[in-house]
């Protein structure tokens, strides 16, 4: 897995800065009740879009929190005094304390099934009755978008996938959420290009081919004899799923 404190200042810029923020920010606001007074980020990382998402409702208190401290550093210069350094396990919140809570590219990052289940409950467990709970689902595979990198890369060994959106609609359902609804965004300047991609590979992008090994290589090797080397081919589509906690 990547090192988060080290990616801390080319996160934005290798991963599509504002555009894609903003179309993520809009994304969630889809599924915020326009009489939202709270709403929690969890894995909120540089606050590109926490800081959207703040800025989109007058009146509404926004908290962002990360696990990372070079992540959160940033998050708090976008957020100043609304950003908390803690494990997304074991979130330092009050039962019921927030009318929604977000959680944009975090459960895929799991360290197991266990671990994206506790996630998802802390979750449920600060969000007031009748909240609102948003997560992207499946994000390994918005980023097969059917490109002849896609060809190259596809019998690289499998990672586990803790994201599923059955698996997470499973966590959720155990934690007294109902399905809210579903919606999709685009993950805009992420599209990747074979140059881009191998020097992923050799940063250790990729978790199953460890930079260095003997099969990366040979994937690297097969990606700079792709056509059109620094063209990005298209961007992912990132999935989200809404849930509403009973009561």
């Amino acid at each position: 897995m990547l090192d988060y404190d080290k990616e801390a200042e080319r996160y934005d810029a290798s991963r599509g800065g504002e555009p894609r923020a903003a179309a993520a920010a809009e994304a969630v606001l889809g599924f915020v009740p326009p009489d939202t007074r709270s709403l929690l980020d969890v894995a909120c990382g540089t606050g590109i879009v926490t800081r959207r998402i703040a800025a989109a409702r007058a009146g509404m208190r926004v908290t962002g929190v990360d696990l990372a401290p070079a992540m959160a550093r940033q998050a708090a210069t976008r957020l100043p005094g609304a950003v908390v350094l803690a494990d997304s396990r074991r979130l330092p919140f009050r039962d019921e304390q927030f009318d929604v809570v977000s959680s944009v590219w975090l459960l895929h990052l799991a360290a197991g099934p266990a671990d994206a289940r506790a996630i998802v409950g802390e979750c449920a467990r600060v969000l007031r009755p009748g909240g609102v709970y948003v997560t992207t689902v499946d994000k390994a595979a918005s980023h097969n978008v059917g490109s002849d990198i896609d060809v190259v890369l596809a019998s690289r060994p499998p990672s586990p996938i803790r994201d599923r959106a059955a698996d997470v609609e499973s966590y959720a359902a155990g934690h007294g959420l109902v399905q809210a609804g579903q919606a999709c965004f685009t993950g805009h300047g992420q599209g990747r290009s074979p140059r881009r991609t191998v020097a992923d590979l050799r940063r250790g992008w990729f978790v199953t081919l460890p930079p260095g090994d003997p099969l990366a290589e040979g994937f690297a090797t097969r990606l700079t004899e792709l056509p059109d080397q620094d063209r990005p081919r298209p961007d992912p589509v990132f999935s989200l799923r809404a849930f509403r906690k009973a009561g």
